[in-house]
């Protein structure tokens, strides 16, 4: 079984960390690998890997570097058709869906842990299939393939949190503590009912499985296949066949301040109902007709009037905890 690692050189920006996985690759000759510094190299690198027919790709990097590595392996075919199985490090500034998978802290003992375990046939153990989101937001525009997909505050709390924590003395508190941190404040000020600026709700036209719904302004949507987003946040608690979570507080939801701790530990209150203007179901397509920006994996995309998005949840990947 052959191990090839996309490694991510400016992944979190930590050089002593990128010093470490070197040494640990020098280590390891039999481990392929292939430096990027920018994502405008991802698919040659990918494609090089491919040749050298990686069984487990691992992925040093965030959760950026593992929405363009989806993207490029699941919409471009970079390894003509075959999906690889895939281990992502907690190598990045944000690493929400590594952690969720239970990744080591460390990427590189996670590495060498995974190593260990292929060597000593424990490798099943370790091996999560997932299903993976494919958001088609344009009809001349590749699809891209992630695992979250935010609109409202969660797309403006990752937005301020790229712009509050862009100098060096702050990337520590980029990741997750970071978008903690900036999702908590909006939310405060959420539910003590202001309203204004950045937290106008945003006008989304909703069909659920060709059913379309009622309300058309809303505070936040929110779609996974993750168990937990940053910071053991849940905010899923519908039922259905789908592979979409897809959960919204519409802009005149009942008693959202009394509501927003049950919703993001997925555990509502009674009163969190369609009827009050919460929603959260398990779909297999979500079709959106919006002006606004959103947001895959902290991938941000900018506003642009009469954009149509459909979610779905088609392809499934056999990822592998590091």
């Amino acid at each position: 079984m052959r191990i090839g690692l996309l490694n991510n050189l400016r992944a979190g920006r930590n050089d002593a960390q990128v010093e470490r996985l070197l040494g640990f690759l020098r280590r390891h000759p039999d481990v392929v690998h292939a430096e990027t510094n920018s994502a405008d190299v991802v698919p040659e690198a990918l494609a090089d890997l491919a040749r050298q027919e990686v069984d487990i790709l691992v992925v040093n990097g965030g959760d950026g570097t593992l929405q363009y590595a989806l993207t490029e392996i699941l919409e471009n075919q970079a390894f003509d058709g075959r999906v690889p199985m895939i281990a992502p490090l907690r190598g990045g500034r944000t690493n929400m869906s590594a952690g969720d998978l239970g990744a080591s802290k460390d990427p590189v003992r996670g590495f060498a842990s995974l190593i260990d375990d292929i060597e000593n046939g424990h490798l099943s153990e370790r091996v999560f299939p997932r299903q993976v989101l494919r958001v088609q937001h344009d009809v001349n525009e590749q699809a891209e393939y992630g695992m979250f997909f935010g609109i409202g505050v969660i797309h403006r709390a990752i937005g301020l949190n790229h712009q509050w924590f862009e100098n060096e003395r702050a990337h520590g508190a980029q990741g997750a503590l970071g978008a903690t941190l900036v999702t908590a404040s909006l939310l405060g000020r959420l539910a003590t009912g202001d309203h204004t600026g950045i937290l106008q709700p945003d006008k989304v036209q909703v069909m659920i499985d060709g059913e379309l719904q009622d309300r058309s302004e809303f505070f936040m949507m929110l779609a996974s296949s993750l168990d937990n987003l940053f910071s053991r946040m849940s905010p899923f608690w519908g039922t259905g066949p789908g592979g979409v979570q897809f959960s919204t507080i519409a802009s005149n939801a009942h008693r959202i301040p009394r509501s927003l701790a049950g919703i993001l530990r997925g555990k509502p209150l009674p009163h969190v109902t369609e009827e009050n203007g919460f929603l959260s179901r398990n779909a297999k397509r979500i079709q959106l007709s919006l002006d606004c920006g959103f947001t895959v994996d902290g991938e941000l995309f900018d506003p642009r009037p009469g954009r149509i998005i459909e979610l779905t949840a088609d392809r499934t990947v056999q990822f592998v905890r590091t």
